[in-house]
């Protein structure tokens, strides 16, 4: 027998000598050479997945994934799990949970600790939140108390089922990790961005030590969750009235980009609805110096130990713990009474809201710059809530009577900047004068969302994305913001960021933009919620003030490519100088897409499977981890939904 298997061993190992190992198709064990196409290598399992929906059935909700090439792990948002799991691209294995009290996986053992300093927040309804820090006198008449440690993600809301699910509700959504691998962003439902200290996460413990709260930052007002009626009439709001409940406060914190230059983190919530962008100063948040203020280590609120949120008017500071937040038992919203209160995170820039504010819709009067607060000559406040009897945003009170100007509980004024989106044509959707704007010009709206972002590295602006700028539905937009950082000229406070320039992606519905090599971005295009694009991609290259058409024959700094589309979250990859995308709605089933980033040339459209929307690499190996529903893609964990590990042959 012995013979016979050596002489197999030796067979096999001359016939790889000889065929030229990387010229195998779909050989997993021959490297990742450029013979032949990609395929999937490895199906990696995600902890506490199974298909019998104990404790969480098969792993078929998640959402955003990011990959650390520092220290080669993969963090990737896990809806029924409620907890951002974490993979070892190096040993294909999933490595922790990050997660609160109320996580399936781990059953919430392993639950962050929250900074002592950070105070619970308060929801639209004034009720307590427990997904927040459960500090201080957190307490709901249900049962819950606190305890000094992260309440958690709310999950699929109300269903796994993408055609059903009601992502503005859930969580955990997008996120970020710093490029010194030591902070993870990820935002949450409750309209907050939840920040943890991976530098405290140790993997080696058994089990391993989940990352510290840093700060957990509301940019919106959050849903009331923990109410009498829950979130109920919210979900029920969302069949054919865009979420317009009260109960739906600001939705979910989503989409993010942070700029690891200047510390400043980028996030959308409100989607759809009236999205609006918020700019946070992280810059004491990643600093960790316990030389600084805990107000500044944490972006603490305003008043730094009352819970965020807004205050109903006849509370004060001696209420907290006595009689507000309320307990889960109030049933409406707090209203914008004379008297009412907010209580701001302290590191919020400013804010950008996409509410149709300008031109036609005011009047034809256009929007200013140069003030910190916009109100567009008093025909639209800023902040501008989706449902005007409630709070909104990061940066209104009542008290004042003035829209953008706050007050907090125990009787701050604050102004925190607000502007609006941008004037834009409503035929065509190009850039309007923003001052002076033309009779068909009016302000952008985002009835299909708010979409992905990037920083250019290069001129440090913003490039957001927006699947539907006007009336028009095969009109989007990538628009640049300007974030002022060091305008002060606003009568003495930052001025904040403003769109000074959008660009036109006709038949795209764009809902993520990469930077690739130099000035180039990828931008990867969708499907309009009922309406289906041919598949295409853009490829702009961008520089402040340059042309960009991509409208029109002659196309001007911009390819677009036919081979691919249907796309959520793309990624480009410097080890191999490729795009990946995430095709979940390519006509003939969802893909992995890949092009090359030096020619702009499409290569490849993998197999993946459903709702398959989420996608990062590893440089160096030029491995691609694509979260994947239980499937037949996931070969062995078929049943349970896997992370399937992509290489080229």
């Amino acid at each position: 027998m012995r013979p016979r298997i050596l002489l197999s061993i030796f067979l096999t190992a001359l016939f790889v000598l000889l065929s030229g190992c990387g010229n195998v198709k779909n050989c997993p064990v021959c490297g990742t050479t450029t013979a032949d196409g990609y395929a999937i290598i490895n199906a990696i399992p995600v902890p506490e997945h199974n298909p019998n929906g104990e404790p969480g059935g098969p792993f078929n909700s998640f959402d955003i994934s990011w990959l650390d090439p520092v220290k080669h792990l993969d963090y990737i948002s896990d809806r029924l799990g409620l907890a951002v799991v974490v993979v070892d691209t190096n040993q294909n294995i999933a490595v922790n949970a990050i997660q609160g009290v109320n996580a399936v996986t781990g059953a919430g053992n392993q639950a962050s600790l929250c900074d002592p300093s950070i105070p619970p927040i308060a929801t639209v309804f004034g009720n307590f939140t427990r997904f927040g820090c459960r500090n201080g006198f957190f307490h709901l008449i249900s049962g819950f108390g606190a305890n000094g440690k992260f309440g958690g993600f709310p999950g699929a809301q109300c269903c796994a089922s993408r055609s059903n699910g009601v992502n503005p509700m859930s969580g955990p959504d997008g996120l970020e990790v710093s490029a010194d691998g030591n902070t993870l962003f990820t935002g949450n439902g409750s309209a907050s961005v939840v920040v943890f200290d991976l530098s405290t996460m140790n993997l080696t413990t058994n089990p391993p030590t989940g990352p510290g709260v840093i700060a957990d930052i509301p940019t919106g007002v959050s849903a009331d969750y923990d109410g009498p009626l829950g979130i109920a009439p919210c979900v029920a709001s969302w069949n054919g009235e865009a979420g317009s409940a009260a109960d739906c406060g600001d939705d979910r914190a989503d989409e993010m980009s942070f700029d690891n230059v200047h510390k400043v983190l980028a996030v959308i919530n409100g989607d759809p609805g009236l999205p609006f962008i918020s700019f946070i100063d992280m810059s004491g948040v990643v600093a960790k110096n316990p030389a600084d203020s805990l107000q500044r280590q944490h972006c603490l609120p305003i008043d730094q130990t009352l819970p965020y949120g807004p205050w109903q008017a006849g509370f004060g500071p001696a209420d907290y713990g006595v009689n507000y937040p309320f307990q889960g038992s109030n049933t409406t919203w707090v209203p914008q009474d004379p008297g009412a209160h907010f209580n701001p995170p302290s590191c919020i820039l400013g804010q950008i809201y996409y509410d149709g504010a300008g031109g036609a819709a005011s009047g034809g009067v256009g929007l200013s710059a140069t003030v910190a607060v916009d109100n567009v000559g008093g025909t639209f406040p800023c902040p501008d809530p989706s449902n005007p009897q409630t709070f909104g945003g990061a940066s209104g009170s009542a008290a004042s009577l003035v829209p953008g100007i706050g007050v907090t509980p125990s009787g701050v004024a604050y102004t925190i900047p607000c502007h609006h989106g941008p004037i834009v044509d409503q035929t065509l959707g190009t850039f309007c004068s923003q001052t002076a704007p033309g009779g068909n010009c009016a302000g952008a709206i985002a009835p299909a969302g708010l979409g992905g972002m990037v920083w250019d590295s290069n001129s440090g602006h913003l490039l957001l994305t927006n699947g539907n700028s006007i009336g028009i539905t095969n009109i989007g937009s990538v628009d640049e913001i300007d974030p002022r950082l060091t305008d002060t000229s606003c009568g003495g406070v930052s001025c904040g960021p403003v769109v000074v320039n959008s660009f036109v992606t006709p038949n795209c519905m764009p809902t993520s933009i990469t930077q690739g090599p130099g000035h180039n971005f990828l931008v990867g295009c969708a499907d309009h919620d009922g309406e289906a694009f041919p598949p295409n991609e853009y490829i702009i290259t961008f520089a402040p003030g340059n042309a960009i058409n991509c409208a029109t024959t002659p196309l001007t700094n911009c390819v677009q490519i036919y081979n691919v589309g249907g796309v959520d979250e793309t990624w480009y990859n410097s080890g191999d100088n490729r795009y990946y995308l995430a095709a979940r709605d390519m006509p003939n089933g969802p893909v992995m897409g890949v092009i090359d980033a030096k020619t702009n040339v499409w290569l490849e459209n993998v197999t993946t499977g459903p709702n398959s929307h989420s996608i990062a690499v590893d440089p160096s190996t030029n491995h691609a981890f694509v979260p994947l529903q239980a499937g037949p893609t996931c070969t062995t964990l078929s049943a349970n939904g896997c992370v399937g590990v992509f290489a080229e042959q």
